[in-house]
């Protein structure tokens, strides 16, 4: 926890913030006032006192709820800060996919209720996804409209989207972001609904899925045709960048394949395996 008193961390908070808005245009200054509010100010300053975050050193990106800020924890170790903006708009847009969710059945209210829970539907998603062993940012905490979780990319620059990235081997990348989508559904019982280059960053180790608020669970009525708008999406991309794609119905095939069909193989090949060892 920071030695500093309280009265010495909020005037650093909001320095830190005043600072964040010089050199931007008005519509850009007015949507950060949106994203640091008292509240916001106050669950950042909890995050401080356990240690968690350290210092908010600049905006990574800025997204249709919130934005999102490299930051340092108490050992200056980097982390992403998500905040969600407080706004009537923001709200309109994500009340479906909290209404909808079967985890979330009967959640009502005002508006600052469903953004809180939206910001722990993220926060419940990533962990299901990472979890299950799959390549999401790390979820580290969430508190009211905001969320920290592992940081991707080096200090000097957040790892960038794929739509930005110049591929060596775009069927090789193709190949893992559908494993995600099958594996998606079949471990994390999850599927994305908004899969598309804007929300996949390209780290060292490979594709990583970002922005999973909106994804809901396989029970979901609609969670078929969030499933085949996945796949087209990504279809859509990787065919332009010269990939080999996959039929969709192949890749449902794969999705809804029975588990024990899938343990059968699995068996058939340790078995073949130990013959092989005898001869």
């Amino acid at each position: 926890m920071p030695s500093e008193s309280y009265d010495e961390q909020y005037a650093y908070l909001e320095q830190r913030i005043d600072a964040l808005k010089t050199n931007k245009t008005g519509d850009e200054r007015q949507t950060e006032g949106e994203v640091f509010d008292r509240k916001t100010l106050m669950t950042i300053y909890t995050f401080m006192k356990r240690g968690l975050i350290d210092k908010v050193h600049y905006p990574i990106s800025t997204g249709k709820e919130g934005n999102v800020f490299y930051a340092t924890d108490e050992d200056g170790d980097p982390v992403a800060l998500k905040i969600y903006r407080m706004s009537t708009s923001t709200f309109k847009r994500v009340g479906k996919y909290i209404e909808g969710d079967p985890r979330f059945k009967g959640i009502a209210g005002n508006r600052g209720k469903f953004i809180y829970t939206w910001a722990a539907k993220e926060f419940r998603n990533l962990d299901r996804y990472y979890e299950a062993g799959l390549p999401v940012p790390e979820p580290i905490a969430n508190d009211k409209n905001c969320l920290i979780m592992e940081y991707i990319g080096t200090p000097e620059r957040a790892a960038p989207q794929l739509k930005d990235v110049v591929l060596e081997n775009p069927t090789e990348t193709y190949d893992e972001i559908i494993s995600f989508i099958i594996d998606g559904w079949r471990d994390a019982h999850l599927v994305h609904g908004d899969l598309s280059e804007y929300n996949i960053l390209m780290s060292d180790e490979g594709p990583i899925v970002i922005d999973v608020g909106q994804s809901m669970t396989s029970d979901f009525f609609n969670a078929k045709e969030l499933l085949d708008r996945d796949i087209v999406n990504i279809n859509r991309f990787f065919k332009n960048r010269g990939a080999d794609i996959i039929d969709p119905e192949k890749i449902k095939e794969e999705v809804f394949a029975p588990e024990d069909e899938e343990d059968d193989e699995d068996s058939e090949d340790e078995e073949f395996d130990e013959e092989e060892e005898e001869e």
